[in-house]
């Protein structure tokens, strides 16, 4: 008798379930396919093809750069390792703001192209009209809150944003607002803990924190930065599962020490 037991995908609904039972979501970011099957494999419930690609795989100062035929390459990449985790992508900067068919044009092709599961937008009331015309095609949307590293120029800096009465109250207003026209969920990143616990208590779909405080729905962390192999990040927030800059390089230079003291290989390691 067969032990087989298909493995269950994660969905937009399997979110707002895990949310109304008050269990927590986690979700890391993934780039690649041997990466991403990893992270597959141990159970992540989201992962998210971030822009932070930009940062992190390409060496970019900002997000800013990463193309929309990059992403769809990474999104591609992340898709084909994955049999469980929901693969949302990050829309690039310059592929939805100010122009809504530009927005869904940008969507589809992320959809079609790289077979994504949902996508994800930055920004509140100034890009309403980009979701609500991505949602119209039957496109799931994930909104994004707070500090967006897509606005960085804007804002000037990388601290917590919505500390100020006025502009918590336009992030909670924002948050009602993606709600209302249909997101399935939410992230918010770098705002103060009370504020994001009170946005969670208020919307009834899932938020996702990052810099957020544990009174959100759930968790999202870049892969690289967990895992310690981006070694100069080290913001309040980040806990490092792991120091794999370190291992890696001690690995490394075992390697080339084998090499060069023709050590590596040796008569088992050959034809």
């Amino acid at each position: 008798m067969s032990t087989y037991q298909p493995v269950k995908k994660v969905t937009t609904h399997t979110l707002q379930e895990m949310k109304n039972r008050k269990e927590k979501i986690s979700m890391l970011t993934g780039y690649d396919f041997s990466m991403a099957r990893i992270i597959d494999e141990a159970g992540v419930d989201v992962i998210l093809v971030g822009d932070s690609a930009s940062n992190v795989m390409a060496g970019h100062e900002t997000t800013l750069p990463i193309t929309l035929e990059q992403m769809i390459y990474h999104a591609g990449s992340v898709v084909r390792a994955v049999s469980r985790s929901l693969v949302v992508v990050d829309l690039p900067f310059g592929s939805y703001q100010g122009n809504s068919k530009e927005a869904l044009s940008s969507a589809i092709r992320i959809m079609k192209e790289a077979g994504a599961h949902a996508v994800k937008m930055e920004g509140g009331s100034e890009i309403i009209e980009s979701v609500k015309r991505i949602l119209t095609a039957g496109i799931p949307v994930m909104g994004h809150l707070g500090l967006t590293p897509q606005s960085i120029y804007k804002f000037g800096t990388y601290v917590v944003r919505a500390k100020e009465e006025e502009e918590a109250a336009q992030l909670m207003s924002d948050a009602k607002l993606l709600e209302e026209a249909g997101c399935f969920s939410i992230v918010l990143e770098k705002i103060p803990a009370n504020l994001a616990t009170k946005v969670a208590e208020t919307v009834q779909i899932p938020i996702i924190g990052i810099g957020a405080g544990h009174g959100v729905d759930g968790q999202v962390l870049v892969v690289h930065d967990m895992l310690g192999i981006n070694n100069e990040f080290n913001p309040r927030f980040l806990r490092k599962y792991n120091n794999l800059h370190e291992q890696m390089l001690n690995s490394f230079k075992q390697y080339i020490s084998d090499v060069k003291a023709v050590d590596f290989p040796n008569e088992t390691e050959q034809y």
